[in-house]
């Protein structure tokens, strides 16, 4: 569920909803909340990472490879030296659909689906959502840069166009 245009700021003293937390970064936060997903050692500096605005995703120390979804072991060497390494948090949209679908009531329709290719990480793409702007000028191709949008302790990584 992204945020977008129709959403409604409600920005609480912190800048986060007073009501559900979630953080007013662009002045717009989504209408309903999203599936929180299940923390574990492995994937909280992932979901947590955010907070701070930087991208992080596991980097192999014994062969280089990124490592995503997190897990404690690189399957391309199956070395456990596996730590969160800092991205530039830019991308690629590698492939796209816009959902007409009200899954939900407090979901706005329509809304981007991505995979997004991120820069500096070979093979590794991210399916998120596009936010803040009109899911009709969406393209593949179109440069992304990451965007953070808080809900509880997790920060879920959006992305938005870049001129």
């Amino acid at each position: 569920m992204p945020v977008d245009e129709r959403a409604q700021p409600h920005p609480g003293p912190t800048g986060a909803c007073a009501g559900c937390g979630a953080a007013d970064r662009a002045g717009l936060i989504m209408a309903a909340p999203r599936p929180l997903p299940r923390l574990d050692p492995d994937n909280r500096f992932f979901w947590t990472s955010g907070e701070d605005g930087v991208l992080r995703l596991l980097r192999c120390a014994a062969c280089d490879a990124f490592v995503h979804p997190p897990r404690p072991l690189c399957p391309h060497c199956l070395s456990e030296d596996v730590a969160p390494a800092a991205m530039p948090g830019t991308g690629v949209i590698y492939s796209y659909t816009v959902n007409h679908q009200k899954w939900h009531p407090g979901l706005d329709v329509p809304y981007v689906i991505a995979r997004v290719a991120i820069d500096g990480a070979a093979d590794v793409y991210l399916t998120t959502n596009i936010v803040g702007c009109d899911p009709q000028t969406v393209d593949i191709g179109d440069k992304v840069r990451v965007v953070f949008e808080q809900q509880d302790d997790v920060w879920f990584p959006l992305f938005e166009k870049v001129a």
